[in-house]
């Protein structure tokens, strides 16, 4: 399984490996292929997303003001933050070696993650913490700026997408299944708002990168996107 179980301060990228960036917007499917693929290739992965809301939900711990980037920065670098895969193949996500998995995929960690992701300063403190994932024999990394700004010189990149309203159904199916109280209306104007605020952001908006292979993932299976994904790289 190639997965990074350890603490992103640890070591130096080898700019050797090779990268297959994912990007995407919310609910388009990029974690799961992502994970899948890394899978399928022993590489490394990068869920990028995490790693903002790891910060936010530390900063919600120490009741920060989240418009505050001088504050935020000091958080980013003070929080410790450890990707664990458990012997089930679960990922598990410790901030300062507290579990925080559930905590991390709320609604909630979402928004703060988008509304931070937007300070400049943030991206700037988080972007070598995400280049040192590349390590041999490689890495798939996913999220909304991996193959513009992170990566741009990855072998492959990829940016997945869907309508609006395939992706709420499939974060509606997610949360029910963990027993969260959502509707599907909240949850369609949700992801229509993260949209428009990834997109018209002055830093790293979101948008494919202009060598990047666009997959429309709407009514397609994941197997049927995985074996795409793994056709791109092995061409």
């Amino acid at each position: 399984m190639g997965i990074f179980a350890r603490s992103v301060h640890n070591e130096l990228m080898d700019p050797t490996a090779p990268v297959l960036t994912i990007d995407g917007p919310s609910g388009s499917g990029k974690g799961t292929i992502s994970r899948r693929v890394a899978d399928r290739l022993g590489w490394h992965y990068l869920d990028s997303g995490a790693l903002y809301r790891a910060v936010g939900v530390s900063a919600g711990w120490a009741d920060l003001d989240l418009s505050d980037p001088g504050a935020l920065v000091r958080c980013a670098f003070d929080t410790r933050i450890e990707f664990r895969e458990t012997a089930a193949h679960d990922l598990r996500i410790l901030i300062n070696g507290l579990d925080a998995t559930d905590e991390l995929r709320t609604e909630t960690a979402g928004a703060a993650a988008s509304a931070i992701a937007a300070i400049p300063e943030v991206r700037s403190a988080l972007k070598e913490w995400q280049r040192n994932f590349r390590q041999l024999p490689g890495l798939v990394a996913d999220g909304r700026d991996m193959g513009t700004v992170i990566f741009p010189d990855a072998v492959t990149k990829v940016f997945l997408t869907a309508s609006a309203e395939e992706r709420a159904e499939r974060r509606y199916k997610q949360l029910k299944d963990k027993g969260v109280s959502v509707t599907l209306g909240d949850l369609l104007r949700e992801i229509l708002a993260r949209d428009a605020r990834d997109a018209s952001r002055v830093v790293a908006p979101l948008r494919p990168a202009d060598d990047a292979v666009c997959i429309d993932t709407t009514g397609m299976g994941i197997e049927a996107v995985v074996e795409r994904v793994l056709s791109l790289v092995h061409r």
